[in-house]
């Protein structure tokens, strides 16, 4: 490869990871500063699945998705599906929709910015880039288990050489754990606020529900505990 070619290469691969951090820039004022956060509440969510009808579920999933991309807390998105479908179904649509999102931010960013961020990674840096590439499904798990942020990590590890394969499938076991507490949790509240029975509050379920709640925060630290011990 001549030099001018390979300067051709490296100024689109600049273009490229510009487009990428604009992407960023402007999703994340877009949903902070404009109409469009308007849309990720409980109200207008709740509208806009009772005209999609048969196709909520569907609908939720790609909405799910779509918030995941724009840096919309996935925290919130679950909230709200749980308050819609219940505890149990919320689970399957939050983690489908959750893997979608994944999956189009890491595309997103692997197709923009790796081969920019490859020219940046220097030879202290590559071992580690290499690591990545050899141990993806581990890393990833890792990281989902102790709640590293969901949508940064997305595009982050577009820009790293791990494969896609085990990005998926370690992302796919490491927000299972997560997905069901938080659904739970939220679906259990939801059913005791609807009901107006306030003696479910001291229910098995719920208690059990607002113990997994608590016990989720503690997970990274006793990955962390145990990765040392090993």
């Amino acid at each position: 490869m001549t030099d001018a070619v390979k300067a051709k290469s490296s100024q689109k691969a600049a273009v490229r990871a510009a487009v990428l951090v604009a992407f960023v820039v402007v999703a994340v004022y877009v949903v902070r500063f404009t109409p469009v956060r308007d849309y990720f509440n409980l109200e207008t969510l709740s509208r806009f699945l009772d005209k999609a009808g048969i196709w909520a579920p569907i609908a939720f999933m790609l909405v799910y998705a779509v918030g995941v991309c724009l840096f919309v807390p996935g925290t919130l998105i679950t909230a709200i599906g749980a308050t819609i479908f219940g505890p149990y179904w919320a689970f399957l649509y939050v983690w489908i929709g959750a893997m979608l999102g994944a999956s189009a931010a890491f595309f997103i960013g692997r197709t923009l910015g790796r081969e920019f961020a490859a020219s940046l990674v220097g030879d202290r840096l590559r071992k580690y880039d290499d690591a990545i590439e050899r141990n993806g499904f581990a890393t990833v798990l890792y990281l989902r288990l102790i709640y590293f942020p969901f949508t940064p990590m997305n595009f982050g590890m577009g820009l790293t050489k791990v494969r896609f394969r085990d990005y998926f499938f370690g992302t796919g076991l490491g927000i299972v754990a997560g997905a069901f507490i938080f659904t739970f949790f939220f679906g259990t509240l939801k059913e005791v606020w609807v009901s107006g029975d306030w003696g479910k509050l001291l229910s098995f379920r719920t208690v059990f529900s607002v113990a997994l709640f608590v016990f989720s925060f503690f997970i990274p630290r006793l990955i962390a505990r145990f990765k040392t011990k090993v």
